[in-house]
């Protein structure tokens, strides 16, 4: 008779539900429908090193024991979060142990690889060469970024992605029935939870472990979950977001590209979702001061001021008031004309002086305080613009001596930009006209 002390506690629901075959695994179709690169390389039975690149919660650690299985091969997993040489030297011997006594590969995977540094990437290399055992790693990061190119060279990547709701769904029916099969969820208690999962399948079994352990309580008579249940069951889940890597990044560029692209909706869709994320709105106030400066310029100058006005607005406020400001600031960027004239002309001229010699500054315009810099002849034959007709000395030159001009600010027909490009326009034209005497 077994007493209490030996009994086993149950493993948590995403445990037993791993997917004991590549047939169980839900998602992931890109590349293990019929046809597809995982499924092509299982059905080879043929290993090869590769980087599972994803979000959490996208079946990196399952496809990685599933690969093992399809392969026969030996599996050891190592999480580079708690890993160092020790665990990475442990692990070698122990493939190659497994290749002495058993004469069988082994499969290697290393959770998280992006945490590894150079060194202990580089640690694996000479074994991937060697063949003593096939490399998997997962990461949520980049792997351009985060391993080491001559790793990266030696591994496919493959990329996972976040799961669908219709996925979600198809997961839940079949935790549903593993953990609480009596119990009843309607449609919008499911659809809640799907939300709160956001694409992440551990979640998703996280929530519904947690629904379990509120409603399978002595005494509980509980049959039908609602939408009411789930929300007050569930505790406040933060948004799948990495305040440092490439989710942050891909978002505040799609920010900046609504904004460009002059779509409202799609610019407080992106900023409303990195304040959500946990993004400091300081951060985004200096983005969207950005923005002015590089994409309205002086097409709308206005864009600059009520940028600067919003982040100060910010400062005085703070969250949640001042997050106002910014989302109007960020509605008058997308609305308002656009020209990136001044941006492009400020790069060019910054690339021309980096790369160009250090040019003399013509006499007639240098400065002259003293005598001896008037006897040298510095401002001399300078025309005072406010003396001259239209208040523009035409045809004078302010460039230094032998560079030609290079047009670098050249103003589109947008907005005021359209009033600058006509007054340019006019201004070259009395050039022609005065070199013409």
């Amino acid at each position: 008779m077994s007493s209490l002390f030996d009994s086993t506690p149950p493993p948590p629901l995403a445990e037993a539900l791993r997917p004991k075959t590549i047939e169980e695994v839900i998602g992931q179709t890109h590349l293990l429908a019929a046809g597809k690169p995982l499924n092509l390389a299982f059905a080879s039975g043929k290993p090869h090193s590769m980087i599972l690149w994803g979000p959490p919660g996208v079946g990196k650690t399952t496809l990685a024991r599933l690969s093992a299985k399809a392969f026969d091969r030996e599996f050891i997993a190592i999480s580079a979060v708690l890993a160092g040489v020790k665990e990475i030297r442990e692990a070698i011997e122990r493939a190659q142990q497994n290749m002495a006594q058993y004469g069988k590969q082994t499969i290697l995977f290393v959770d998280e690889i992006h945490r590894f540094n150079k060194s202990q990437q580089d640690a694996l290399l000479p074994h991937v060469e060697s063949g003593l055992f096939t490399f998997i790693g997962a990461t949520t990061e980049n792997p351009s970024f985060e391993v080491n190119s001559a790793l990266l060279s030696r591994a496919q990547v493959y990329v996972l992605k976040s799961f669908s709701g219709d996925e979600l769904k198809e997961l839940f029916l079949r935790a549903h029935q593993h953990a609480m099969p009596d119990i009843e969820f309607e449609d919008s208690a499911i659809s809640t939870l799907i939300i709160n999962a956001d694409g992440d399948a551990r979640r998703l079994l996280n929530l519904v472990e947690q629904i379990r352990n509120a409603v399978l309580t002595p005494g509980s008579s509980l049959k039908v979950i609602d939408q009411a249940f789930i929300e007050n069951a569930l505790t406040v889940q933060a948004r799948r977001f990495d305040k440092g890597g490439d989710q942050f990044y891909d978002q505040i560029s799609a920010l900046h590209k609504s904004v460009r692209g002059s779509n409202p909706d799609a610019a407080l869709y992106w900023f409303c979702r990195m304040l959500d994320g946990g993004v400091d709105p300081r951060y985004l106030a200096r983005r969207i001061i950005r923005m002015a400066w590089e994409d309205i310029g002086l097409a709308d100058p206005r864009a600059m001021q009520l940028a600067n006005d919003a982040a100060q607005t910010f400062e005085r406020l703070g969250s949640p008031e001042g997050e106002l400001a910014l989302g109007q600031a960020v509605v008058y960027l997308a609305v308002a004309s656009k020209s990136n004239a001044s941006y492009q002309a400020f790069n060019a001229a910054k690339a021309y002086v980096a790369n160009d010699q250090s040019k003399p500054v013509p006499n007639h315009l240098r400065n002259a305080p003293t005598k001896l810099m008037k006897e040298l002849g510095h401002g001399k034959e300078y025309r005072y613009a406010h003396d001259e007709p239209h208040g523009y000395a035409a045809g004078e030159s302010y460039l230094p001596e032998g560079m030609q001009e290079p047009h670098w600010y050249e103003p589109v027909d947008r907005g005021l930009e359209g009033q600058i490009k006509e007054k340019m326009a006019f201004l070259r034209n009395l050039d022609a006209e005065y070199k013409k005497k």
